[in-house]
């Protein structure tokens, strides 16, 4: 298989995966790797071309985002374009091993927390439509710190905001998708408009356009599959990226150090 063809159909992948459930970074990072780039550069140029697919699915489940408790969608989104920016900047300019140690412990808690966060939250008698404690301040401040770790690497960070919701505001995965999914775009729009202009991901043109063609197609199919998805099916999507990624991640962490 060409280097060209792998990267498109490792594109078309992780845009279908950003717009079901999230985790297309670990489609796309890979492959890009794979074909020769190194890691900071693949991390920059798979957040660049996966940005166009992630607005088309954000374009298509446009009309069924629904505010995330009492923050203000402006804020939000205004929020992750912030800290997506910040977390660029950190990419470029810090080592990245401290971070990427953390990085199958951040995953690991968010599968936790998409698995047992609502049935917590009912135990302890709250429902699953109203907010469970944290208000306006702390999920900005959740939120910015998600879009700082979604700018920096970008791994689950759709996952990650779904815990956040999930175990902060009783919100279900399901109903989350669609705002997940456009605060996601507003990470990698701040984070891709640095990389463009301050690392080297342009340095491999046509591997770039492959995954980004890939992943525009994948980011359109995804979201109208997600809208099509039983609240359960949707769940179980997002269940079994987190606990894939998790367990992945945790082997490449025992590899690295073995």
């Amino acid at each position: 298989m060409s280097e060209i063809l792998l990267v498109l159909l490792a594109g078309l992948a992780a845009g279908t995966l950003n717009a079901v459930g999230g985790g297309g970074t670990f489609v796309a990072l890979p492959a890009l790797v794979a074909v020769g780039l190194s890691p900071v550069t693949a991390n920059a140029a798979s957040t660049i071309a996966l940005l166009p697919g992630s607005v088309a699915g954000a374009w298509v489940s446009r009309h069924e985002i629904t505010q995330v408790g009492a923050a203000s969608t402006r804020a939000l989104t205004t929020t992750s374009v912030l800290g997506g920016g910040l977390g660029a900047v950190l990419l470029l300019v810090l080592p990245s091993a401290s971070f990427d140690a953390a990085v199958p412990w951040l995953l690991a808690f968010a599968t936790v927390v998409l698995a047992f966060g609502r049935p917590a939250l009912r135990l302890f008698g709250a429902a699953s439509d109203r907010a469970a404690g944290l208000g306006p301040r702390a999920v900005l401040t959740g939120q910015f710190l998600l879009a700082v770790y979604g700018g920096y690497f970008g791994g689950a960070v759709g996952i990650l905001m779904l815990a956040l919701w999930s175990m902060g505001l009783g919100l279900d995965p399901a109903a989350g998708n669609p705002m997940r999914i456009a605060q996601v775009t507003a990470v990698y729009l701040s984070a891709a408009a640095l990389f463009l202009v301050a690392s080297d991901a342009l340095s491999a043109p046509l591997l770039l356009a492959a995954m980004l063609t890939g992943a525009v197609v994948g980011g359109f199919a995804g979201a109208r599959l997600a809208l099509r998805l039983p609240a359960r099916a949707l769940r179980a999507v997002v269940l079994g990226t987190a606990v894939t990624m998790t367990v992945l991640y945790f082997l490449r962490a025992g590899i690295s150090t073995g």
